[in-house]
């Protein structure tokens, strides 16, 4: 021990006050150094670049459901059908998963209101396993719009995913055309259908659910896309435009219907859901 380290723990001082490692948020567009809780008071958005931070599925549910929403469920399925291991066992990633979340899967559903407005909001959480689609996903995807056509109301859902969830191999590629059964059903029974498009929403979400919405809303530079960027250049051997798969690119191309800011989100929905649900079947 040197002389200084003795001197420094005789004074009466106390020790050194330990500083939260959660302080500070770096900004990963332009690298500013926000405090968290002025992140979190902008609904993690960067107060100097506008940056929309990805967010879990309990701040996105509070954000844009009103006071005394309720929680449906979690489905519980049978898990690690496919006994799957790669650098890790899939029940270990799925305990890390839920330690991280504090909940069973990636997709989470509330009932409540938007603005006053009924509906039932279905939350797509990167956080768990990059937000991948496997058999509980599909369920609870499945179990809000059977709410919905219960209610009567409309079915709002935010995506945010790396596609279907490889250690479930086929069984996660059912869940696709299952998802998309039930946002036919919606479409028959006059219900409106809102897809909220995340960053990032790719792979096997999109070429399903994320792409049926009746409306389809993205925040601003989010990705979104099928395959990656590198993948379809070397498939196209052509050079991709600048912006490419994001929001704004997709908006002007017509793939989106309107770009718009995280503290705008819930107006705008609730104008939707004024515009799209008749009074009869509110």
């Amino acid at each position: 021990m040197s002389w200084l380290t003795r001197v420094r723990n005789a004074l009466p001082f106390g020790n050194k006050r330990e500083t939260p490692e959660n302080l500070w948020v770096k900004c990963p567009r332009c690298q500013e150094m926000i405090f968290s809780r002025e992140f979190e008071a902008n609904l993690s958005v960067c107060p100097k670049c506008e940056h929309h931070g990805r967010i879990g599925a309990d701040a996105r549910l509070a954000q844009l459901l009103d006071e005394g929403y309720a929680l449906l469920p979690e489905p519980e399925v049978r898990e690690d059908p496919l006994k799957f291991r790669d650098a890790k066992k899939y029940t270990d990633r799925l305990k890390q998963a839920r330690t991280a979340t504090s909940h069973r899967d990636a997709f989470q559903v509330g009932v409540g209101t938007i603005e006053g407005r009924p509906a039932v909001l279905g939350v797509q959480d990167f956080n768990f396993m990059a937000g991948s689609m496997g058999m509980a996903v599909g369920e609870a995807f499945c179990a809000g719009a059977a709410r919905a056509l219960e209610e009567r109301c409309g079915y709002v859902v935010v995506t945010a995913a790396g596609g279907a969830r490889m250690q479930e191999g086929i069984l996660s590629l059912m869940q696709m055309p299952k998802a998309t059964v039930m946002t036919r059903r919606l479409k028959e029974a006059g219900l409106p259908y809102i897809v909220v498009l995340a960053d990032p929403t790719t792979g096997g979400v999109t070429a399903s659910y994320a792409m049926l919405g009746d409306v389809h809303i993205a925040e601003p530079g989010a990705l979104i896309g099928f395959a990656g960027q590198r993948v379809i250049q070397e498939t196209i051997r052509a050079q991709l435009p600048d912006g490419f798969q994001r929001a704004e690119y997709l908006h002007k191309h017509g793939m989106v219907d309107m770009v718009v800011h995280r503290k705008d989100l819930k107006p705008t929905l609730a104008k939707l859901l004024d515009y799209l649900a008749p009074a009869q079947a509110a």
